[in-house]
């Protein structure tokens, strides 16, 4: 039982570090791209604007699911339960 809490414990937080990195990622990328895109066409700045906030919220909705995952490994774990129906 402790094998499968402590496996649990290293999996959301696995979980939330690789999200967390990936939307770090993300985030760069967008960033950069966007300046670059301003910088070579001032005149559409805000159709970019809006594009990248919208983009920018479906990335970061990505790593709130992940958050969703992790916490209910944490707080509702499935595999405890299996474990504790088959002793």
């Amino acid at each position: 039982m402790e094998m499968v809490i402590g496996m649990t414990a290293v999996a959301v937080g696995l979980l939330i570090g690789m999200g967390a990195l990936g939307t770090a990622i993300g985030f760069g990328l967008l960033g950069g791209k966007f300046l670059e895109g301003i910088a070579r066409q001032p005149e559409m700045a805000p159709m970019l604007t809006g594009r990248m906030f919208l983009i920018a919220g479906l990335l970061d909705a990505v790593a709130m699911i992940g958050v969703g995952v992790a916490l209910f490994f944490t707080f509702a774990n499935p595999f405890v339960a299996a474990i504790q129906a088959a002793g």
